[in-house]
């Protein structure tokens, strides 16, 4: 692997005291090479070697490399491990409220504020915060599927300039070969490294009460058959079982040398049960709790306020918890006696599997299922793969062990399941926001700005997703073409006529079948009523060989006929004076009156032999009688039959003289034209649908656009005063931290105060069962109350347009828990001790600190942001000196 370009093979030995893994030589390779790499590769196996070796390049060549993560907590360990490795006057820090070292070579940040330097430049270009910046680390970039700060690393992207080297650090993702390709297209030429080799293997173990066994067969591609055949036994309805006590769990592990654990517990008080439910049990040797001792005193020297009896003793004893209601320097504390190997257990929520680096030689999962906003689930693949990955420490162990833990819920079932199964793939979260456009539009066109918003890896998904869609419109489209070619010839008016002609034979054909129905019920009607009523001297209407049924003869009965079936003929003198033959087939009606006639006695004519259908003249002596047989007939259901017939028969020569005959098969022509109808409908449709997959974010963009007009922040596609003071803002809904700001209505207020009401507009509502003893001061109050208004129609204005951003406060808590909250954040400025403080609210030690540092962080925009009240400024900074005291200042050593 020739990597001569920055570093001989003897100069990178040197620097790094280990063979190289060959994903870490590919990676420094491409690097070399001029390209920008995605690296994917389990957690623990070696990612962070790659981002050092981008730092060493660059300082080698008098470069500067910028080093982002997603939390302040992994940037400010990033800044002790860097300054400990390049030198303190090497490295820098800049997080929302901290900047130190600011020009270093070195300068690590939250990528948030990497997104927020290249908002002040136009895209592509090389802004003066970016000059000498040789490549920038993307560490943990996998948090793109994080919904809050997803956004961020898909703007980062799109913004750097592409002669920036990108050094993307992920965990296992399903989907890292379309992330390599959306940077290749979106920010210049990008290779894949990806690795699924683990230098400190992992072994799993499923614990029940029993305890520990394998969890998997011995090909690690399934459940061990021992659990599986444990799970089989048995019939009908059982009992669910229990979870292993913690007590068993971790004696059983440091029975067999599996300590340091991380033990994840899904919830913050069930980590401090946890440590609770252990009593006075000890992992630490006794010089090990000694050197315990000695680092707690050295570390309540430098912070008196942080300690807690409740915390201390465990900790003596090798046992600790980590999860965010604790006080950060605190959890800074565990983790570094964690890493010293003097605590050999720590109970922590999964924030911790967040890239922190605490590498155990076991981590303990207790739950295979969380609760979440939306509802109790089992744990994604990628969740437990990034828990799972803590575990094995590279130089340390040979194998490092996974403990998942029978529940009532769950087991080896669920277990083996997650143990195998693939990584999730990464998602795009983003989501346009009101500093987004406004940013964009005071430096872009919008023409510009629709380009960089069609560029988001959202965008390139759906394009992914898309494809089978657009490859359907192709070959309908395509199939479309060909009819057209042969229907050429074919005139439209001609195919039209002749599909009407054809659908009205289909018309009167229906209406012929139904007057043959009715017909047929007529006619055996007629029989029905002739047989009782056929006496002689009946008036009847009849029909025959040569008599059209559309002008029935009218006739008396005379004599009725054995027949040569089971009904007689008829034998009837005409009003025409002749003699008939007649079946009852020939008997299309009855006279309507009941009207006989006196035939008395006639004589039959010799000739007539007696068949249906024969006809003989009547003589001089019947023509009186005919005279008296009424001479007018109806018409008849057979008549019109017979008239619906000659319609059918007329539509149908017209059919055979149109012009659509000499075409060909006019059949086959009229399929081919409907089905030419119903490929436009579906392409039509299928466009629609992609046009609007494909504009789903420019349409949120344009709906931004569209209520910042409304408030003023826009003219037309031009920042206002207004829209300037917005975008200089960072927060969860800019526009209104914008309106709120610029409305005077915080300008006289107290530094104390303000601080109060920073806090309201930055805090979302805690939970109901929050409680603080104070309150909050009435001009406080005062000042957010006359806010009111304008929050509901921004209210209205964003249901309108399907936006959900929030807007704090939620004012009908304003006189409870956020109010309450107010209180303490005045108190807080107004010098109230921390031990105090924290008694006198049910809020955790963390939650408070993230309460407060929130408050901090968006009272240092306040002097930053433009057009806002000089007034207004030096009391955010009065404010700032008031609450950024320990332990809510972030202390970098």
């Amino acid at each position: 692997m020739n990597v001569s370009t920055t570093f001989t093979e003897l100069e990178l030995n040197n620097l790094f005291p280990f063979e190289l893994d060959e994903f870490q030589k590919q990676a420094i390779a491409a690097m070399n090479a001029g390209c920008s790499v995605v690296v994917c590769a389990p957690t623990g196996s070696g990612k962070t070697l790659i981002g050092e070796y981008t730092i060493y390049r660059a300082l080698s060549r008098g470069g500067r490399v910028f080093y982002t993560t997603p939390l302040k907590a992994l940037s400010n360990q990033k800044l002790r491990d860097f300054r400990e490795q390049f030198g303190a006057e090497h490295v820098g820090l800049v997080t929302g409220d901290i900047s130190v070292n600011r020009e270093a070579p070195i300068l690590v940040m939250t990528t948030e504020i990497f997104r927020n330097m290249l908002y002040g430049t136009p895209i592509g270009e090389v802004g003066a915060s970016l000059e000498g910046v040789e490549a920038v680390v993307l560490d943990e970039c996998h948090y793109m599927n994080d919904r809050q700060r997803g956004t961020v690393w898909e703007e980062s992207i799109i913004y750097c300039p592409p002669e920036i080297q990108l050094v993307a650090l992920s965990a296992t993702i399903a989907n890292s070969e379309q992330l390599t390709d959306w940077l290749n297209l979106v920010h210049g030429k990008t290779k894949l490294i990806y690795s699924d080799f683990r230098p400190v293997p992992l072994q799993f173990h499923f614990g029940n009460s029993q305890g520990l066994v394998s969890l998997l067969n011995q090909n690690k591609t399934d459940i061990n058959p021992v659990l599986k055949s444990k799970r089989q036994k048995g019939k009908g309805r059982r009992e669910r079982p229990e979870s292993p006590s913690m007590l068993k769990v971790l004696s059983e592990l440091q029975q067999r040398d599996m300590l340091p654990a991380i033990y994840f517990i899904f919830s913050r008080r069930g980590c401090e049960r946890a440590v609770e439910e252990l009593g006075l049990l000890s992992l630490v040797s006794p010089q090990e709790a000694a050197q315990v001792r000695v680092q707690i005193d050295e570390f309540l020297s430098r912070n008196p306020e942080a300690g807690r009896a409740e915390q201390l003793e465990p900790l003596c004893r090798g046992i600790a918890c980590h999860h965010a209601g604790l006080l950060p320097v605190w959890k800074g504390f565990v983790e570094e006696l964690f890493q010293l190997g003097l605590v050999k257990v720590v109970f922590a929520t999964e924030t911790l599997a967040a890239g922190i680096n605490m590498p155990a030689r076991t981590t303990v999962i207790s739950s295979l299922s969380k609760r979440t906003d939306e509802g109790h689930r089992l744990l994604k693949a990628s969740e437990f793969l990034q828990m799972s990955g803590r575990a094995g420490r590279r130089g340390m162990d040979t194998t490092g062990h996974v403990v998942t833990l029978q529940t009532r819920f769950e087991g080896s079932k669920e277990a083996a399941y997650l143990a195998t199964a693939a990584a999730d793939p990464l998602v795009s979260q983003f989501t346009p926001n009101y500093g987004m456009v406004l940013n964009l539009l005071q430096t872009h066109t919008l023409s510009e700005a629709k380009d960089l918003v069609e560029r988001s890896f959202g965008q390139y998904l759906a394009t992914q997703y898309l494809r089978p869609q657009q490859q359907m419109i192709t070959e309908l489209s395509t199939e479309l073409a060909k009819i057209d070619i042969q229907l050429a010839p074919v005139s439209l008016e001609a195919l039209s006529s002749y599909e009407k002609l054809k659908g009205r034979l289909k018309e009167e054909r229906r209406l012929l079948r139904i007057l043959e129905t009715q017909a047929e019920a007529t006619q055996s009607s007629l029989v029905t009523q002739v047989l009782q009523a056929a006496t002689p001297g009946i008036i009847l209407y009849l029909k025959g060989k040569y008599v059209p049924v559309s002008f029935p003869i009218t006739a008396v009965l005379v004599k009725k006929e054995k027949g040569h079936g089971q009904l007689p003929d008829l034998v009837c003198l005409s009003a025409n004076n002749r003699w008939y033959v007649a079946s009852m087939a020939d008997v299309v009606g009855l006279h309507a009156a009941p009207q006989t006639i006196n035939i008395g006695s006639v004589e039959l004519p010799a000739e007539l032999k007696l068949k249906p259908g024969q006809i003989s003249r009547g003589t001089p002596e019947t023509e009186k009688l005919a005279s008296a047989i009424p001479s007018t007939a109806t018409p008849t259901v057979a008549a019109e039959v017979l008239e619906q017939q000659q319609v059918v028969e007329e539509v149908v020569a017209q059919l055979e003289d149109h012009p659509l005959m000499q075409s060909g098969s006019p059949s086959k022509l009229i399929k081919r034209h409907r089905r030419r109808l119903d490929l436009q409908d579906q392409i039509n449709e299928l466009q629609a649908q992609y046009r609007e997959r494909q504009a789903y974010h420019w349409q949120e963009f344009i709906n931004l656009i569209e209520i910042l007009r409304a408030f003023g922040c826009l003219d037309d596609v031009k920042p206002t005063t207004l829209g300037e003071a917005a975008a200089a803002i960072r927060g969860d809904n800019e526009l209104w931290l914008g309106l709120a700001l610029m409305s005077g209505k915080f300008d006289d207020l107290d530094p104390h105060h303000l601080a109060g009401a920073a806090c309201s507009l930055v805090t979302e509502t805690p939970r109901p069962d929050s409680w603080t003893n104070y309150s909050p001061a009435p001009s406080v109050i005062e000042a957010l109350l006359s806010s009111k208004k304008t929050r509901q129609d921004l209210l209205k204005s964003q249901y309108r347009y399907g936006v959900t951003l929030p807007i704090w406060p939620e004012y009908r808590f304003l006189d409870q828990i956020v109010g309450e909250l107010v209180g303490l954040v005045e108190q807080w400025a107004l010098g109230i001790e921390w031990i105090e403080l924290c008694a006198n609210t049910s809020l955790d030690e963390g939650n408070i600190v993230r309460i407060l540092r929130r408050t901090v962080d968006l009272l240092s925009q306040i002097p930053h942001v433009p057009h806002l009240s000089p007034t207004l400024k030096s009391n955010a900074i009065r404010a700032i000196q008031l609450i950024d005291r320990f332990p809510v200042n972030e202390v970098v050593r």
